[in-house]
């Protein structure tokens, strides 16, 4: 639970730096035997902050979180 919860306040961390997932794409666009070319496109995803907040939050909380196990009394070791 403990690693759930610190990579959910660590995607939400980097969201709220980053504001986004940007990648880029290569395309072909000529390909004549031995002549090729190509292009990359960049592409963002924007994310929003509030996104980024609630997932900071619900991390900390995950973390903050302990499951602890209970034992039935007539079972006591």
């Amino acid at each position: 639970m403990k690693t759930l919860g610190f990579i959910i306040f660590a995607l939400g961390v980097l969201s709220l730096l980053y504001g986004g997932i940007t990648y880029g794409r290569q395309k072909m666009v000529l390909d004549t035997g031995p002549i090729t070319a190509t292009v990359t496109e960049h592409r963002n995803v924007p994310l929003s902050p509030i996104v980024g907040g609630i997932s900071v939050v619900v991390g900390l909380l995950l973390l903050a979180v302990t499951r602890r196990r209970v034992v039935p009394a007539g079972n006591a070791p």
